[in-house]
C-alpha cells in the first residue's frame, strides 16, 4: 500500500512528478479509474492532475521499474480540491526543498496539505505539509554580514538533498560583549569591519609591539597567541561560537565555528562545528551531517545513460 508522505516530502529529482490536464472529475473514484492500468514514465512517482483551476496530487506505483513506460498498478489520491494549492513563482528553484517551503509558506492557507509550485524555467514540484527545520548559526560579528551564516545560506540554496531549512542567526556581537564588560582598552583577535568600542582597540593578528593593559575579547586560540607573544594571560571575555553553543548543542540543531578545529567537520549531538576559515564544502557537509544526511555521493547512474536502440 502506498503510504501517506511525511511532512516536507518533495519529488527528488522533480522529473518524478508529472503534471497533466485531465477532463475527469478530481474525485478519488474518477481518478483511480483514470489512472489504474494507464502507462506512466519509468521515473514517475507522483502526478498532479489538473481540471480547470483545480488540482489533485496522486502517488502511483508502476508494474515494472525498468521499462520506459509501465502501467499503474496502484494509486493513492493524497490531496485534491481545497487541499492543493497551485502557486506560480518564477523565482523559485523547485529542485530545492527550502525554496519550495518558502514559496509554500508565503501562500499558506488553512486546509492545504500539498503545495504545487510552478517555478523557474517553468518546472514544477510539490512540497507536502512544509515544516522547515530550524538551524541556529552561531557566528561572531562584525564583520557583517556574518560569514558563516552567508555560507550556510549558499549551501542550503545549492544542496538539493537537504530538507527545508530555516536558518536563524545567533550573533556573538563583539560590541555587545564590550558594552557588558567596559575596559580602558581592548584586544581583538583580528581586524574587524569598522568596529568602534568607545576605547582604544588593538588587534592580535598585528602583534602590537607594546603590551597594553587591555581586555582580550577572544577565544582559547587567542589566549595561546597572547601567551606566546607576551608571556602572560590578560583578562578575557570568551567569544568562541562553539563554547556559546555548548559541547553538544542545545534544543535545536546548531552550526558553529571554532579556530581550534583546523580542517574538516565535527558533529556532536545537535552541534556541528567547522573551522574558522571553513570553505563552502565544509559548511555544506556540516549541515548534511547535522540533518542526518551522508556526505554527497558522486553521480554515477549507468542505468540513466541514454543509448540509441
Amino acid at each position: 500500500m502506498i503510504p501517506e508522505p511525511a511532512p516536507n516530502t518533495v519529488t527528488r529529482p522533480y522529473r518524478g512528478l508529472s503534471v497533466q490536464e485531465v477532463d475527469v472529475p478530481l474525485t478519488e473514484a474518477a481518478l483511480l479509474g483514470y489512472l489504474l492500468g494507464r502507462e506512466v514514465y519509468r521515473r514517475t512517482e507522483y502526478l498532479v492532475l489538473r481540471n480547470g483551476g483545480d488540482s489533485a496530487l496522486v502517488a502511483v506505483r508502476r508494474a515494472q521499474p525498468r521499462p520506459l513506460f509501465s502501467p499503474v498498478v496502484e494509486a493513492r489520491v493524497l490531496a485534491a480540491g481545497d487541499q492543493v494549492a497551485w502557486i506560480r513563482d518564477p523565482a523559485t528553484d523547485v529542485a530545492n526543498a527550502t525554496a519550495l517551503a518558502r514559496a509554500a509558506l508565503a501562500n499558506a492557507r488553512p486546509g492545504v496539505r500539498a503545495y504545487v509550485v510552478l517555478g523557474r524555467y517553468e518546472h514544477v514540484n510539490f512540497i507536502w505539509e512544509p515544516a522547515p527545520v530550524r538551524v541556529r548559526v552561531t557566528e561572531v560579528v562584525p564583520p557583517e554580514p556574518a560569514k558563516l551564516f552567508a555560507q550556510a545560506q549558499q549551501a542550503v540554496a545549492f544542496d538539493g538533498d537537504l530538507p527545508p531549512v530555516e536558518l536563524v542567526l545567533d550573533a556573538v556581537d563583539v560590541r555587545a560583549l564590550a558594552r557588558a564588560t567596559p575596559a580602558a582598552a581592548y584586544l581583538l583577535p583580528c581586524r574587524g569591519s569598522g568596529i568602534d568600542l568607545g576605547a582604544p582597540v588593538a588587534f592580535l593578528d598585528t602583534r602590537p609591539a607594546e603590551r597594553d593593559r587591555w581586555l582580550l575579547i577572544g577565544c582559547e586560540r587567542s589566549m595561546q597567541l597572547h601567551r606566546h607573544f607576551y608571556g602572560d594571560e590578560p583578562p578575557q571575555v570568551d567569544l568562541c561560537p562553539r563554547n556559546r553553543a555548548g559541547e553538544a548543542g542545545g534544543g535545536e540543531p546548531t552550526l558553529a565555528k571554532c579556530c581550534l578545529l583546523e580542517r574538516g567537520v565535527e558533529v556532536r549531538g545537535r552541534l556541528a562545528v567547522v573551522p574558522w576559515g571553513a570553505d563552502l564544502d565544509e559548511v555544506r557537509l556540516a549541515l548534511r551531517r547535522l540533518l542526518g544526511l551522508d556526505a554527497p555521493a558522486a553521480v554515477d547512474s549507468p542505468e540513466e545513460t541514454w543509448a540509441p536502440t
